[in-house]
Formats: C-alpha cells, structure tokens, sequence
C-alpha cells in the first residue's frame, strides 16, 4: 500500500509538471532563486568553517572557550557545545550534520547525538527576524518573543533529556567520555579543499530538495481543495512558500502568526527530507526526529496563541 501511494504521488507529480509546465517551471525558479540569494550564501560559510574545525582538530580550542558557558545552560559534552551553538546560531539543516559528523568520528556519544539531532536543527534567528517577521508578517517588534517561545521548548527538551542521561552516568564516564586524548592540530589546503568540496555537495543537495518541495508546494495550490487547507498543507510541506502566502490569505493576523510559527517550529517536510540526507550512514532516527518536530510545533504553536493574546494581534 505505501508503494502504491508512492507510486501514485509521483504520478501525479509527473502529469502536474507535464499539464502545467509553465507553473511548474516558475515554482522551480523560486526555489532555486530562495536558494541562491538566501540559503547558499547564508550557510555554505557556516558549513565550511564547521568542516574546518572539525577536520583539523582546532574545534577544541574553540570548545575551551563556549563549551563552560554552555554546559551551565544545558549539560553538554565540549563538543556537544559546539552542535548546539551552530544549530542555533547558523541555522538549519547544520545542526543535524555537525552532530552526524561528530557522532560518525566518535566525538560525541549515541545518546547525546540522539537529543541534540532532535533540538538543533532550527531555523536561523536571522531568517525569523528578516524574512517571517520583518518582511512578510509585518511583525518586527515580536522579533525577541518570537525567538523565546521558537528555542526555549527545544532547549527546555533537550535540557531534560540530557540532564537524565547525566544522572544515569554520575561516577562514571561515559556521558562525558567525549574529551578525545589531545592529537596535534593541523591546517592544510587538503582539509581545506575537502571542506569547501564537502560544504558545496551539502548545499547543493539542498538545493535540489528546496527546488523539488516548492514544486510540490505549487503543485497543492492547483487541487481543487479549500483554500485554508491549502494554506496550512503548503506551509507543512514547505515553509518558505507557506509562510509568504499568509499576508494575502484574509485571515486574522494572529492566525496568521501562529501558523507561521506553528510552520517554523516543524520545519515542513522539505526540512525533514534535507536532515534525512544529512544524517544518511548514521543510526539517528529521522522517525523520532519528526515525532519530536511535531510534538516542540504543538507546543509553540500554543505559546504562539498566548502571545497574540497578549499583543492583541
């Protein structure tokens, strides 16, 4: 059954692309276009600079310096640190690969992995404030509120997974077991060319997933079905696309800012498709990863409700 309803998905991918070409072209276009001026030049620095430090050994020079500031927020390996920050800071989807990376070299264990995979991988501060609240809700002033109730159930989560798991391992070694024997740092053009080719494949691939999931978006505003559905099925499938239909759709600007965070916290299934390529040869659960998703969506979409009482949106 779940072949045949694949089967039929692509199918009527395939007859949408052939009957509307032009439609299908544009909604190409604008995928690719949001990648190019928005998420290349945004996270490929990010991705290399990660690459870098990590291949090199300099990361844990890095990690002496946030590692003791982080770990008193929320119990973290050293390079534990280091995953949580750039998930935060840097966006999406460099959260799950720096954890897959580090858990694949054995810098951070199964269980610390495990959470962080599920918490990090956020959308970027900066893509809340520019493009979600400043340039299409018209929101700005939410900017700092926003971003509370975006991160603080995550870390709230991850907080107390991670504080058991501490708990479990007291006396013992193996939650911060991470500390590698000190190895000699190095720099050369070889890692720095393996980063930079390592940091274009990963963007690249996102690209194609972008260009593919805002087809799919454009694909669901031809069937006959009613408009808020619609609305609610684009942004669940992709966010970008869901969330610039929002200030033309007539409704109320709470709704509309709910569902927009109700969208950001799932991150859409775009999301979900990119860390599904990011963990790929690791034995993270993309299965849990959703679960969670929706779970941490549910309860900011609900704080969402309570501030736009508050604000009298």
């Amino acid at each position: 059954m779940k072949k045949k309803l694949i089967f039929l998905c692509l199918l009527l991918f395939i007859a949408y692309i052939l009957t509307a070409p032009k439609d299908a072209v544009n909604a190409a276009s604008v995928g690719l276009v949001l990648w190019y001026t928005r998420v290349l030049p945004t996270l490929l620095p990010f991705v290399i600079l990660s690459n870098i430090l990590m291949d090199s050994n300099y990361l844990q020079y890095l990690n002496k310096i946030t590692a003791p500031l982080v770990s008193r927020l929320i119990p973290v390996s050293d390079n534990g640190a280091f995953v949580l920050l750039s998930g935060f800071l840097f966006g999406f989807p460099i959260g799950s690969k720096n954890c897959a990376a580090l858990l694949a070299s054995g810098k951070i264990t199964r269980r610390e992995a495990d959470v962080l995979f599920i918490i990090t991988n956020n959308i970027s501060p900066v893509f809340v404030t520019s493009f979600i609240l400043y340039t299409q809700l018209k929101l700005s002033h939410l900017s700092a509120v926003t971003l509370l109730i975006l991160y603080f159930p995550a870390l709230l989560l991850g907080s107390i997974l991670l504080s058991t798991d501490a708990r479990r391992t007291k006396g013992r070694t193996a939650f911060h077991a991470q500390k590698q024997p000190a190895s000699g740092s190095q720099m050369n053009f070889k890692i720095i060319d393996t980063g930079i080719m390592d940091g274009f494949e990963t963007l690249t691939r996102l690209g194609g997933y972008i260009m593919l999931f805002s087809m799919i978006a454009s694909l669901l505003q031809k069937l006959p079905i009613p408009r808020i559905l619609t609305l609610i099925l684009t942004g669940m499938v992709e966010i970008t696309n869901g969330i610039a239909m929002l200030p033309d759709s007539g409704l109320p600007k709470s709704t509309q800012y709910v569902l927009a965070v109700v969208y950001t916290a799932f991150g859409g299934l775009s999301g979900i498709a990119q860390t599904s390529s990011m963990i790929r040869d690791t034995p993270l659960s993309i299965k849990r990863y959703c679960i969670a998703k929706l779970v941490l969506a549910a309860c900011c979409g609900l704080l969402a409700c309570l501030v736009s009482q508050i604000f009298h949106l």
